[in-house]
C-alpha cells in the first residue's frame, strides 16, 4: 500500500511541469491580465507547450525512435524562453535606476548563446542538457529579481510593496535560489550519481509548483473580470 502511495505521489511530480501551470492558467482565465504581465502569460503558454512535449518524451522515450527519445534540447530551449521573458518582464517594470544595466544583460547572454553553442556544447546535445545555459540563466534572473527588491528597498516607505509584481519576482526568485545549483551540478550527478540526480530533480519540481502558485497569486492580485 505504501508503496503505491509513494509510486504515485511520484506519478504527480514527475507531471508536475505539465499540471502546476494550469494554476496560473486558470487565473488567466478568470482575470485578464495588464500588458506588463504579458512576457508572464506568454511564459505561461510556451512553457506548458514546451513541458508537456518534455514530459511525453520522458515517458515514452523506450518506444520513440531513437532521434526523438532525447528532451535535453528542450529543457534548453524552455531556459532560453524562460530568460528572455522574464527579463524582458523585469525591463518593463520601468524601475528606471537599473533599466538600461537590465537590457545590457539580455545583450550579453545573447553574445553567451551564441559563443556557448558555437564553440563549447551542443545545443541538440542527445545525452545531457546544458549544466551551464541553465545555471547561467538562474543567476542572471536571480540578479534580476534581486535587484527588483532593492529598488523596492529605496523606494517610499509608505509604498505597499505587496503588489502583484512582488509575487512574481518572489515565486521567480526563490525557484532560480533553489534551482542554481541544481542546474550546476546536475550533468556531473548524472554521470556519477544518477539515482540521486535523479530523486534531486524532485526538488526542482516542488519548486517550479510553488513557483506557477505565486505566478498565479500575482495574476489574481492583478487582473481584472
Amino acid at each position: 500500500m505504501l508503496h503505491q502511495l509513494l509510486h504515485m505521489l511520484q506519478v504527480i511530480l514527475d507531471w508536475s511541469e505539465v499540471w502546476a501551470l494550469f494554476i496560473p492558467i486558470a487565473v488567466l482565465l478568470y482575470k485578464k491580465q495588464p500588458a506588463i504581465h504579458q512576457p508572464v502569460v506568454f511564459y505561461i503558454w510556451i512553457a506548458l507547450g514546451i513541458n508537456i512535449i518534455i514530459d511525453i518524451v520522458w515517458k515514452f522515450r523506450i518506444v520513440l525512435p531513437v532521434s526523438f527519445s532525447s528532451n535535453n534540447w528542450l529543457y534548453n530551449l524552455h531556459s532560453v524562453v524562460t530568460f528572455f521573458l522574464f527579463s524582458s518582464f523585469f525591463i518593463g517594470l520601468k524601475q528606471q535606476v537599473i533599466v538600461k544595466l537590465k537590457k545590457t544583460i539580455q545583450i550579453a547572454f545573447i553574445v553567451f548563446l551564441l559563443v556557448n553553442f558555437i564553440f563549447y556544447e551542443n545545443f541538440f546535445d542527445y545525452w545531457r542538457l546544458s549544466s551551464r545555459l541553465l545555471s547561467v540563466e538562474a543567476i542572471l534572473l536571480l540578479f534580476y529579481s534581486l535587484s527588483y527588491f532593492l529598488f523596492k528597498v529605496h523606494e517610499n516607505v509608505n509604498v505597499n510593496i505587496f503588489t502583484s509584481d512582488f509575487w512574481i519576482a518572489t515565486g521567480l526568485g526563490l525557484y532560480v535560489a533553489v534551482n542554481f545549483f541544481i542546474f550546476l551540478l546536475y550533468n556531473e550527478l548524472t554521470i556519477h550519481m544518477i539515482n540521486f540526480a535523479i530523486n534531486l530533480w524532485n526538488v526542482h519540481n516542488i519548486s517550479y509548483i510553488f513557483f506557477n502558485l505565486f505566478i498565479a497569486k500575482g495574476f489574481y492580485a492583478s487582473g481584472k473580470h
